[in-house]
């Protein structure tokens, strides 16, 4: 590992005006996804600024019914508060889905945002990647890439997005509070991460001088008719070949509002609106499903290796629909053996 300075920031204000400072200095609270990037050469930061003792670990409720999560919130506070097992048990599941309880232990809500991905040739420095070394190529599109993305990839990336905790907040509209040199500003879930386009280096819309402080659910949580479901090659400790967090409001047998959300296919967690309402209106029947998974899956395009995700992609989103719609959620033992 590099040698790297050490600091400790006092309060947000601190740490804006230290990260400021030094254009290649990085936040670090868990660390559990940075430490192993520094350990492989691809992070080499100058200075490590300590916030792992900001303000920023509260869960607490908004004025308007939802919740404000603390970017410093461990997951696994997080996964078994009271009023995310409650009202957004969708959360939950996803998270608890991913890594282990140790991991999960450290990994912080915010940090959780911003893990990189665990693209193979990302993680290996020997080789061409355009996330690591912009202009140099991606050599997942010719190489082992049974992993990697089969929506919204471009001719630069095919890396895709590892978080679990992400897809379950993009399927609940969840909004990110930052603060930066200029104030602060909330930036909507959908909004927060970004394809890879022609610049496979930037993963989210956060500017590098920016910091996230907290995390926002809206009211509805869907705490009935949901699920998580996760598949992905080893028992537990994997990440998703692909995930989808799905989220129904049912009235009389109808969907009402549907939400839909995919992992492991992307550069961000994945949502088609157009799918969504697709659903609305409709019975909850193996072919409205069937309907709603083609319009997710239209444009999906494999690259050799992972071109089995797109009809694994297809039957995952029916089978997690159903399971919404029926109101039996993914349980724990099930997620282990997905």
């Amino acid at each position: 590992m590099n040698n790297f300075q050490y600091s400790r920031a006092t309060d947000v204000a601190d740490a804006l005006s230290q990260i400021a400072a030094d254009a290649s200095a990085k936040f670090i609270a868990g660390g559990t996804n940075l430490i192993d990037l520094m350990k492989y050469d691809v992070e080499q930061p100058s200075r490590l600024i300590d916030i792992s003792h900001l303000p920023l670990a509260k869960v607490e409720e908004t004025t308007d019914g939802g919740l404000r999560i603390g970017a410093l919130v461990p997951n696994s506070d997080l996964a078994w508060h009271p009023l995310v097992t409650e009202r957004y048990p969708l959360l939950s599941s996803a998270i608890l889905a991913g890594a282990s309880a140790q991991l999960r232990n450290m990994a912080s809500t915010g940090g959780n945002l911003l893990q990189r991905t665990r693209c193979f040739y990302f993680y290996d420095v020997a080789t061409p990647c355009n996330k690591r070394d912009p202009g140099s190529g991606c050599s997942a599109k010719d190489g082992i890439n049974r992993i990697n993305a089969i929506l919204g990839t471009s001719d630069a990336c095919i890396a895709t997005h590892p978080s679990d905790m992400c897809v379950a907040l993009a399927a609940l509209d969840a909004k990110v509070h930052v603060a930066g040199p200029n104030g602060e500003r909330a930036i909507a879930m959908a909004d927060f991460h970004r394809l890879p386009g022609d610049t496979p280096q930037r993963d989210t819309n956060l500017d590098p001088k920016e910091i996230i402080t907290a995390i926002e659910l809206p009211a509805q949580g869907f705490n009935t008719h949901y699920t998580y479901l996760k598949i992905r090659d080893r028992l537990s400790y994997a990440f998703a070949l692909v995930s989808v967090a799905a989220a129904l409001k049912m009235d009389n047998g109808t969907i009402r509002d549907a939400r839909l959300a995919l992992g492991g296919v992307a550069h961000k967690p994945w949502r088609n609106p157009e799918a969504e309402a697709a659903l609305n209106g409709q019975p909850p029947t193996h072919d409205t499903f069937a309907r709603a998974a083609d319009v997710v899956l239209h444009e999906a395009m494999g690259f050799g290796h992972n071109t089995f995700k797109i009809d694994l992609a297809r039957r995952v989103i029916i089978r997690a629909l159903t399971q919404a719609a029926n109101g039996t959620p993914q349980s724990q033992s099930d997620k282990k053996i997905a």
